[in-house]
C-alpha cells in the first residue's frame, strides 16, 4: 500500500516513503515492549519533566509542523497552528494532573471488607496500539499519547496513511523530548497489518479514532484476543435551535460548528433541527453566512475552507448530497464541485430532508449542512435521537426545562447548551451507540489504559 503525502489543494505528490517490513515491525513491538518494562517504573516526575519539555519543543515548532498537516490534509493553516497548541496546552495538563489521576484511592473505613488497609491502585496495561486517522493528525494522537505515557504505557501509532510526515513528526518529538527509546515509535504500515500487531502477545491493548468499519474490525479482533479497546468512531451531530435561542449566537456557531477543519470533524454539527418559529429566519441567515465563507489554497490566512484530505472523500460527499437531491432535497447553496484542481468542495446547505435520506442516516464529512423543521422540543429530540451515531450534540435555547430536557434525553456522549461542541483535556470524550465505546481525556481518559488493581491487607 501507497504511503504517501499528497498535497488536497493541488493533487501533487510531496514525497512517498516505503512500508515497514514484518521484521522491522516485530523489532518495534519488542522495543515497545523493553521500554514499557521500565517506563512503567519512573516516576511521575520524570515522566512530567518529558511531556512538558515535549510541549516546549511542540510550541517552539508550531509554524513547521501547522505546515505540514496543511500541506498534508489540507486544513486552513490558522486551524492548524491552533491544534498545535491545543496539543501542548494537553501534554501540560496530564504532566501536571496524572500523578493526582492514578493516586490510589483508599477505601475510607477497611473494616467492611474486613481488612486493615484496602486500596484501589492504578497500573498501566503495556504498550497500547494507536490506530488513528487524518483529520486531526496531530490532535487525535496526542489526546491519546500524552495519558497513556504519563500512565506509564508505551505506545505504537498506526497513522492513516496520507499523513506520514506528521506521524514521523510526532516520534521524533518525543524521543527528543528525553522520553527512552521504543516508548513512543510510529509504524509506517497499511490497515492490511493493523491485525498482526493487534494480535502480538507484546500489545496489551488498543485504541482507534475512525471510521465505523474500522472500529468493528478492531474490535473483532481484540475481542478474538481479549485485549482493552476505546473507540471513537463517526458522528451525525445534531444541532438544536429553540425559539428562545440568541439567534445571532446560534448562526454565527453554526458556521463554525459546521466547517471547523473543512468540515471534516466527527463532532461537526451536521443535522440542524430548529423550531418552526425561527427556522425561516436561521436558514436565511445561515445560508448567507456559508455562502460568503471563502474558499481556497488552505496556506493563505484568509482562507475560511480549504479542500478535503482525499479525491474519494469528496467523491463520498458528492454522492450523499446528490442521493438527497434525487430524493427531494433543496440545494440553497454550494452542492457543486468547483473548476480547477485540488479537492476542493464549497460549502453547502440543503433543506427539505427527511429522515429515511442517507445524508440523515450516514455521516457526511465535508462542509455540508443538513436542515431540518421541527414544531418542538421533543420533536427535535425525536428527530437528533434517529440515528445510530452518538457522539456529540449542541442545543441553543434559554429555557431551563429545554434546557433539562436536552441533557437528559440526548442520546450523545457530550450535550453542549449554547455553545460549540468542543474537546478538552478537562472533559472526558467519546460516544454511545455506534460512535463507539470508552472516553479520552480527563481523568477517565488516562485510567483506560491502566489495571484498576484491588489491594487487600489484612
Amino acid at each position: 500500500m501507497a504511503i504517501a503525502s499528497v498535497n488536497p489543494a493541488t493533487g501533487e505528490t510531496l514525497k512517498t516513503f516505503e512500508p515497514m517490513g514484518d521484521a522491522e515491525v516485530r523489532a518495534r513491538i519488542g522495543r515497545a515492549h523493553d521500554a514499557f518494562l521500565a517506563h512503567r517504573r519512573t516516576s511521575f516526575a520524570e515522566r512530567a519533566e518529558r511531556m512538558r519539555r515535549a510541549a516546549d519543543l511542540l510550541d517552539a515548532e508550531r509554524d513547521e509542523i501547522a505546515r505540514t498537516m496543511t500541506a498534508e490534509m489540507g486544513k486552513p493553516l490558522v486551524q492548524a497552528r491552533a491544534e498545535a497548541a491545543k496539543c501542548a496546552t494537553t501534554m501540560r495538563y496530564y504532566a501536571e494532573h496524572a500523578e493526582l489521576f492514578l493516586a490510589p484511592e483508599l477505601l475510607p473505613d477497611p473494616s467492611v471488607v474486613k481488612a486493615s488497609k484496602a486500596m484501589v491502585r492504578w497500573q498501566p496495561l503495556g504498550v497500547v496500539l494507536a490506530v488513528m486517522p487524518w483529520n486531526f493528525p496531530l490532535w487525535q494522537v496526542v489526546r491519546f499519547a500524552a495519558p497513556a505515557l504519563m500512565a506509564g504505557n508505551t505506545g505504537l501509532l498506526k497513522h492513516s496513511s496520507n499523513v506520514p510526515q506528521t506521524a514521523l513528526y510526532l516520534e521524533d518529538l518525543f524521543g527528543r523530548a528525553g522520553f527512552p527509546e521504543g516508548c513512543f515509535q510510529t509504524l509506517l504500515i497499511g490497515s492490511a497489518e493493523v491485525e498482526a500487531v493487534l494480535r502480538d502477545p507484546r500489545v496489551a491493548a488498543a485504541t482507534l479514532t475512525g471510521s465505523e468499519p474500522a472500529g468493528r474490525s478492531v474490535a473483532a479482533v481484540a475481542g478474538d484476543e481479549i485485549k482493552k479497546t476505546v473507540l471513537e468512531l463517526g458522528g451525525s451531530d445534531p444541532y438544536l435551535v429553540m425559539p428562545s435561542a440568541d439567534l445571532d449566537a446560534a448562526v454565527a456557531t453554526a458556521v463554525t460548528g459546521r466547517t471547523q477543519n473543512n468540515g471534516q470533524s466527527c463532532i461537526a454539527a451536521k443535522r440542524f433541527l430548529v423550531h418552526r418559529d425561527v427556522y425561516d429566519d436561521f436558514a436565511e441567515r445561515f445560508t448567507e453566512r456559508m455562502r460568503a465563507l471563502k474558499v481556497g489554497d488552505p496556506m493563505d490566512e484568509s482562507t475560511d475552507i480549504g479542500p478535503l484530505a482525499t479525491e474519494q472523500g469528496r467523491a463520498d460527499v458528492e454522492e450523499l448530497v446528490a442521493d438527497a437531491v434525487a430524493s427531494g432535497a433543496t440545494v440553497l447553496c454550494g452542492g457543486g464541485r468547483p473548476d480547477g484542481p485540488g479537492w476542493f468542495y464549497p460549502p453547502t446547505v440543503l433543506a427539505d430532508l427527511t429522515t429515511e435520506m442517507r445524508i440523515a442516516q450516514e455521516e457526511v464529512f465535508g462542509p455540508v449542512a443538513s436542515l431540518y423543521r421541527v414544531a418542538s422540543a421533543e420533536e427535535a429530540v425525536e428527530v437528533a435521537n434517529a440515528t445510530s451515531f452518538g457522539l456529540g450534540s449542541a442545543a441553543w435555547t434559554r429555557d431551563p426545562a429545554e434546557q433539562e430536557l436536552f441533557t437528559a434525553e440526548l442520546e450523545a456522549g457530550a450535550v453542549f447548551v449554547n455553545g460549540l461542541v468542543a474537546s478538552s483535556p478537562q472533559l472526558p470524550f467519546g460516544g454511545v451507540k455506534r460512535s463507539g465505546y470508552g472516553r479520552e481525556l480527563a481523568a477517565l481518559g488516562i485510567r483506560e489504559f491502566c489495571n484498576a488493581k484491588t489491594v487487600w491487607i489484612g
